[in-house]
């Protein structure tokens, strides 16, 4: 089919747009979003690979500890050492994506910027610039959406060029990487829309877009959170082994506020203090068992809105403090299951259940990231302080969504950062399980959270906060829900 006059001169224009604006501005606009989705500390070293790494290092230098600039060709090096002239904490490299010149994990962040689409093989190259980070270290990589061929013009530049979304986003998680989130940021130079990459990413047809890909090295941590909560569920503390006193306990991070007083000191100048926020009056209708083991850091019960006869999952049930509130509001109609990883857990929980006479209330065994349950089965989903725990919470969030029924409600009190956390923390087992080192920042969590297919989400500070390596960290309450259709 041929195409009409008035169409191919909207393709042309559209041709015009893109070339047009590819240069100058936008490539400022994309080497900001980048770096922005980088979530950037002092401490970290840096790669930054493609054309456009001397001007995105430029803006680096002065914000971080080392850069590398890897460039393909001897020209666009040569454009970088120009510009960065004077900076000391620099160091060029004339290579291709596909065999950076680095050691396996000496990097905190590798930033590709319009590079990728230039690749001859654009997994290998991923799979190259993965290799490059630490566990917690994160990949961005902007490149543009695929452009149809059918609305193009014959002869037009870059046609057909690109990614489509899904298809850089299987390509992270085949390279094990977590917390995938593909956007298309908004570009100050108008190029392209501000849309979450999730299940209702979209952008306008009729302009070019900027595809902003992140993803983020796998922390293995799930064996050392299990032996910290193993620990608490046997009374100790929490602090993955036994602690005589609770001077003792807290002299590591813990998860048990009322063993710790509330209070964790991290360093000198940094204390997180953690809070649950429950009454008296819920704390005294629980059993005992679950009372005195809550580790959460807010109470996303007391927002939910539960109604009599739905069905509740708990993520991350622990002790059963939050499904045994909940199970209260849904009444003998109603029903509440308790997921957790931990079989001691699961152990205290059951009995507890059993001695209390609740009858419409039941723990399982699994993983956030793998919920033992059929797709659209539950009415509400609550979680209290573990998301911060999983290894991948976009995995977790993706998840929480395919076990809710259409129009089912997510309520969950979390710990987020107000910014990127000192990376000597990212590996550390004892900030992760006392949910330091696995809090993301909140704009990036509530990513995720949108990523995962979710809307109406809104957040708010929750009961639990402090800092740690001068950075904010804190609780929210994120409420968000499935669409009906």
């Amino acid at each position: 089919m041929s195409m009409t006059s008035e169409s191919e001169s909207g393709s042309q224009s559209l041709v015009e747009e893109w070339n047009s604006r590819r240069e100058g501005s936008l490539d400022e606009a994309v080497c900001e979003a980048a770096i922005a989705h980088a979530y950037l500390h002092r401490d970290m070293v840096v790669a930054v690979i493609g054309d456009l790494a001397g001007l995105m290092a430029v803006q680096l230098a002065a914000h971080v500890a080392r850069v590398h600039v890897v460039a393909g060709s001897p020209e666009a090096l040569e454009r970088a050492r120009r510009n960065l002239t004077g900076r000391h904490n620099i160091e060029f490299h004339l290579a291709d994506t596909a065999s950076l010149p680095l050691p396996e994990g000496s990097t905190d962040v590798v930033l590709a910027t319009m590079t990728l689409s230039r690749c001859p093989e654009p997994f290998q190259a991923i799979q190259s610039m993965a290799r490059l980070l630490r566990p917690g270290g994160r990949l961005v990589i902007t490149d543009r959406d695929t452009l149809p061929r059918r609305d193009l013009p014959a002869g037009m530049a870059d046609q057909g060029s690109g990614f489509a979304p899904d298809r850089v986003r299987a390509w992270l998680r085949q390279a094990d990487m977590v917390n995938v989130i593909v956007t298309y940021p908004h570009q100050a130079a108008g190029v392209g829309s501000a849309s979450s990459g999730g299940k209702g990413a979209h952008r306008t047809a009729a302009s070019p877009a900027i595809l902003l890909v992140t993803g983020t090295r796998r922390v293995p941590m799930r064996a050392a959170v299990q032996a910290n909560y193993a620990a608490a569920a046997q009374g100790n503390c929490g602090c993955g082994g036994d602690a005589a006193t609770p001077a003792d306990c807290c002299s590591a991070i813990s998860l048990d506020a009322d063993c710790c007083n509330g209070t964790i000191a991290w360093a000198e100048s940094d204390r997180m203090t953690f809070a649950t926020g429950y009454s008296e009056e819920e704390r005294n209708v629980v059993p005992r068992e679950a009372e005195t083991i809550a580790l959460g850091c807010g109470n996303p019960v007391a927002v939910a809105g539960l109604q009599v006869g739905e069905i509740v999952l708990d993520i991350g049930s622990g002790g059963g403090m939050d499904a045994f509130l909940a199970a209260r509001q849904v009444g003998p109609t109603g029903k509440v299951i308790g997921v957790d990883m931990t079989e001691t857990m699961l152990e205290r929980a059951t009995r507890a259940a059993g001695r209390a006479g609740f009858t419409n209330v039941e723990f399982r065994r699994g993983h956030a990231e793998q919920l033992p349950l059929p797709d659209s089965s539950v009415d509400v989903i609550l979680s209290n302080c573990v998301i911060n725990l999983c290894e991948d919470k976009g995995a977790a969030f993706a998840e929480a969504y395919r076990v809710l029924k259409p129009g089912g409600r997510l309520e969950i009190s979390d710990m987020v950062a107000g910014g990127a956390l000192p990376s000597s923390l990212r590996s550390d087992a004892a900030a992760w399980a006392g949910c330091v080192a696995g809090a993301l920042p909140e704009r990036e969590y509530i990513e995720l959270v949108e990523q995962a297919g979710f809307i109406d989400v809104t957040a708010r500070r929750s009961t639990s906060s402090g800092t740690v390596g001068g950075v904010p960290v804190y609780s929210l309450i994120v409420s968000a829900r499935k669409g009906s259709d």
